[in-house]
Parts: C-alpha cells; structure tokens; sequence
C-alpha cells in the first residue's frame, strides 16, 4: 500500500511532529510532503522519508516561517506529487492538508483549524505585524487565509481530531464531523520516577508563546511565594524572566525528555493556565502520576478529571490561580491513580485506534 503523509513543516519537535513519528511507526515507508524541513532541528527524524518540500524550504525561512504565512496556501497549492498514493495521512494544523498530493482517499488528522484564519489574535501578535496597523493588515488576510482553509477541508474525506475541543472546531469551521483520537504518551519515557523527591514545588512546561499563560501563572506565584519551576523556551523567555519577581520562582531551559520526567515527578503539580488544543504536557505529568491545576476550557477537558486527577479553575486570570492552589493544597490526590488513567494516552493505543478508524471508513490497509 503506498501512503504519503503531508505535514505543515518539520523545522521543529513539538507535538504535532511527536505524533508523525508514530504515523510513522504505522506506516514506516511512507513518503512525507511538508513545506519545510530542517533536519537539525527535527534531529534527522524524518530525513528518510521526506520525498519533497515547498519552494519555501530555505534555512531563512525555516527559522523565521510564520513572516510568510500569506504564501504557505500557495507553497502547499504548488506542493505535488508525480504519483497517485493508495492513502493520504495529513497530519495538519492548518497547511498540511492543503498540500496537492493526490489519493484514493484523504485522512486528516487535525491538531487544529488553521489559527490565523479563525481566530484573528494569532495574527494580530505575530512579531511580523505592523504596530498601529493591525487590524488593516490581518483582516484581510485572515479572510482569505479562511476562505483557504475551508475549502482545503472540503477536500479531506475522513478527519479525526486530536480532542474534543478540536472536534467541535472543525464542526463549526468546516461544517464536518470527526472522530476524536488523542494524541499518544510516550509511557516508557514518562512515568513516576521512582524514588522522587519531596514535591516542594509547582511546574509548568512549554514553548513560551504569548498565548501559553506563562505569564497568568509568574503573576499568581509572586504573589503566592511558593517555589515555581518552568521548564522550556521560546520567544518571550527574556520577557517572562523580567516578570518573575519572585526569588522561588526558577527558569530550566534546556530541559531532555529524562529531565521532564522528573520535574513531572517531583512536582505537586503542573500548572496550566492556558487553552490549547490537547495539552499534551498536561497528559505528560498525568503519566508521571502529578495533577494538573488547569483552566478549565481546550483540550484540557480530555485529560483532567476533576477533582481526581487535578483540579479545574474557571477564570485565566493570576487570582483565580491563587485561589486554586490554595484549594489544592487541601484536597487529597492519588498518584498511583492519576498514573492509572494516562494509560489511555499510549503510543499503542493511538496506534490501535487510527487503525481502528481507518478502516471502520471501509479503507483497505
């Protein structure tokens, strides 16, 4: 069976490329088509597979791509194969699925509707923006970039959605169902360290971007004095690091997967203020037996069980942390038992239920 699988682009190792790694696994011959590709950055993971990248796939581009996000519909448009494939996989938060490789049939798994389309605040706090002319210059290419989007769904035959949360999206964006398949957990690399420590302080974990939430919870933990980790980097690093005005709150950036396991371990637990599509963090920590204190709306709503697994806040805002570490800090959790139900998130049982799906739609594999 011969099968591409189409991603936006690989000029990094985030989620989305953790969960093409497992397609893979799925289907280890399959050919990739992506926009760009940098094989430091994605340590030479895919470099077997990749079959051909866009007309953007330049070191200069790859580093700073969300400055041509006007002219990824295009590269994807100008994006073909010089075959016919049996399955198209796309794995997309937004471009991948428009990529103009041809099959029999089209299976998109989607970590999102495309974001600069829908929700106009992620163009509107791209670096690349003029000040003063925001909204002149994004909403015409917001509507556009929609117009796009929509009608590259309309091409997709199947989807499947990493959560609820995004289920939902495509219902309301594209007007299509989608089953819903959560992203996987690597269980043999996140899991309770044995032997872990004290758990003397809370955590939070992820690229920092400005809708991440970093900065809701630095707020809430100089107020509260309570020892704060934060394990990642990204473009508002230096800004959150002038934020924090507390001396128990620690910066780790360069943080291995070991590294994670056990911060995840030895923390009380992980804060998450923000709204993301799954969370995948958050199902991390879960592995590693430690709640999660999270707000209550996204992907979120996947992971977390309520007062069992961790404990939901109902407002993104410094006080309405405070007030939810205060309650947890009074409340009993098992970890044994949160451990118990990041079983769900495997890597095998991902696997087992795009298969499942696949051909539940009548697809031959």
């Amino acid at each position: 069976m011969k099968v591409a699988i189409l991603h936006d682009y690989l000029n990094q190792f985030g989620g989305a490329e953790r969960v093409v790694k497992v397609l893979l696994e799925i289907f280890p011959n399959a050919d990739i088509y992506t926009l760009l590709h940098d094989v430091e950055k994605t340590n030479g993971l895919f470099a077997k597979n990749v079959k051909k990248t866009s007309f953007l796939d330049h070191a200069l581009v790859t580093s700073h791509h969300r400055a041509l996000i006007p002219l990824m519909p295009l590269a994807a448009r100008l994006l073909t194969a010089d075959e016919e494939y049996d399955l198209v996989l796309s794995s997309s938060a937004g471009y991948g699925k428009g990529i103009n490789v041809k099959g029999q049939y089209h299976v998109c798994y989607c970590h999102t509707p495309l974001r600069y389309a829908w929700e106009i605040d992620y163009l509107k706090n791209l670096s690349i923006t003029p000040k003063g002319f925001s909204q002149v210059f994004t909403y015409p290419i917001a509507r556009w970039l929609k117009t796009w989007d929509k009608n590259a769904a309309q091409k997709v035959n199947l989807f499947i959605a990493n959560s609820t949360f995004i289920a939902d999206k495509i219902k309301s964006y594209y007007g299509r169902d989608a089953v819903v398949v959560n992203p996987p957990v690597n269980l043999s690399v996140f899991f309770p360290e044995s032997g872990s420590g004290k758990k003397d302080y809370y955590l939070m974990v992820g690229r920092m971007l400005y809708f991440k939430g970093f900065d809701i919870g630095i707020h809430a933990f100089n107020h509260l004095q309570k020892p704060l980790k934060i394990a990642g980097n990204g473009p508002e690093l230096k800004k959150l690091q002038r934020t924090a005005k507390s001396p128990y709150i620690e910066f780790i950036t360069n943080a291995s997967d070991q590294d994670l396991r056990l911060l995840y371990s030895n923390a009380k637990a992980l804060i998450f203020p923000q709204i993301e599509d799954f969370g995948l963090v958050a199902a991390e920590a879960q592995a590693c037996g430690t709640p999660v204190i999270a707000y209550e709306k996204g992907g979120i709503k996947d992971i977390v069980i309520n007062k069992k697994t961790g404990l939901f806040f109902g407002e993104q805002t410094p006080e309405a942390v405070i007030a939810a570490v205060k309650d947890f800090e009074n409340m009993p959790f098992n970890r044994s038992l949160i451990t118990k139900t990041a079983e769900r998130f495997s890597k095998e049982r991902f696997k087992k239920n795009i298969l499942d799906v696949v051909k539940s739609y009548g697809i031959r594999l």
